[in-house]
């Protein structure tokens, strides 16, 4: 198998950034290694917080955005997704390698975050109950809008309901429990509340992950 030269290497140093409604979290580098590969993946140690000792416990479709430095003294960048875990001598952390055409040499940190209004069934801890539409979905969480009756607070939990519709037609119910990290009101006077997952299966994930990836391909070919 021919090495594209673009590729980092094995052993090669990559910085992350995380994914995250919390734009504290997003701004925060980490330092990674790459112990091995195949022809699909990246296989990389946990990643280590810049400056300090603190590791990052990445769970299954965690989006990341990662750099790393050419022999050439370049840094290139590309985004993509956790796919799962190995355990070998040391817990190893499984990375979508990405296309030669998805690496470059200026940071685009869009994710796998699409625009979509999904149906979206919500309970809060006192069983409140109501129905809302998605603004956008992606594998770490969702933003909502407030709905009218349903107060919704930072930090508080709701447990979701979501129904995700797929190019052939079906449909797929998710389920999961979620966390409101940030409101922000828009120039409308609505609210905006962003969700990061807090509890949903890998299965679950990987439900809303196929979407999102199908959304994407609808935008290039329009």
């Amino acid at each position: 198998m021919a090495v594209n030269s673009l590729f980092p290497k094995i052993n090669e140093i990559l910085y992350i950034h995380i994914a995250s409604a919390d734009e504290k979290e997003e701004h925060k580098e980490y330092k990674s290694r790459i112990a091995d590969m195949d022809d699909s993946s990246f296989l990389i140690e946990v990643p280590m917080q810049q400056g300090s000792s603190r590791l990052k416990r990445l769970f299954f479709g965690d989006e990341l955005s990662i750099s790393y430095i050419t022999e050439d003294g370049v840094r290139h960048y590309f985004n993509t997704y956790v796919t799962g875990f190995e355990e070998d001598v040391v817990r190893l952390v499984r990375i979508r390698k990405p296309l030669p055409s998805d690496i470059s040499k200026i940071q685009r940190r869009s994710f796998l975050r699409v625009h979509a209004n999904l149906e979206l069934a919500i309970q809060s801890e006192d069983l409140t109950r109501a129905v809302g539409l998605t603004e956008d979905i992606g594998g770490g969480g969702l933003s909502i809008y407030g709905e009218t009756g349903f107060s919704i607070a930072e930090g508080q939990k709701l447990k979701c309901w979501l129904l995700v519709p797929y190019r052939n037609s079906t449909i797929e119910h998710v389920n999961f429990e979620a966390e409101v990290v940030r409101i922000k009101t828009m120039e409308t006077g609505r609210q905006l509340c962003m969700l990061k997952f807090v509890q949903i299966s890998d299965s679950e994930r990987q439900k809303i992950i196929k979407f999102c990836f199908e959304r994407q391909l609808d935008y290039r070919t329009k």
